[in-house]
């Protein structure tokens, strides 16, 4: 419980800081500016990478594979449109790392590798061999 409240007081000190410091380096307008542009193009693009690890998702449920990567994926991308939709230069940045395909499976790499390991959707019946035995046939029971 320390740690939340320990981030909830921090992100804020953090995003406060990074306004000061960039909004006197480029100035007001452009800094307001920055934070709308990075917002629109971060959920437009989450939006896009969404759709992708849906399709991806049902290729594997059609190859009969759990899609462990494309529900991990799927969290991420939500958690990372709320990044960016967040005003902040923090924030943006975390949130935009995370829609990234090559930094997000940096992320949660050795996460998927854990649960992929022996994850293949079971059949519903049992695969088997059998042989008609007759009445009079001593194997029978």
């Amino acid at each position: 419980m320390n740690s939340l409240l320990f981030a909830i007081i921090l992100v804020p000190v953090i995003e406060i800081y990074l306004f000061i410091k960039i909004g006197s380096q480029i100035g007001a307008f452009n800094t307001i500016s920055l934070i709308f542009i990075t917002a629109i193009i971060g959920v437009i693009y989450a939006r896009y990478e969404g759709l992708n690890t849906l399709r991806s998702g049902f290729s594997q449920l059609i190859r009969n594979e759990a899609p462990i990567y494309e529900i991990i994926s799927g969290a991420a991308i939500a958690f990372a449109a709320l990044l960016l939709i967040i005003p902040g230069f923090a924030t943006d940045l975390l949130g935009f790392l995370l829609i990234f395909p090559i930094t997000r499976k940096l992320f949660f790499g050795k996460i998927i590798n854990k649960f992929k390991n022996g994850t293949k959707i079971k059949k519903p019946y049992i695969e088997g061999e059998f042989e008609d035995i007759e009445d009079d046939d001593e194997r029978k029971l």
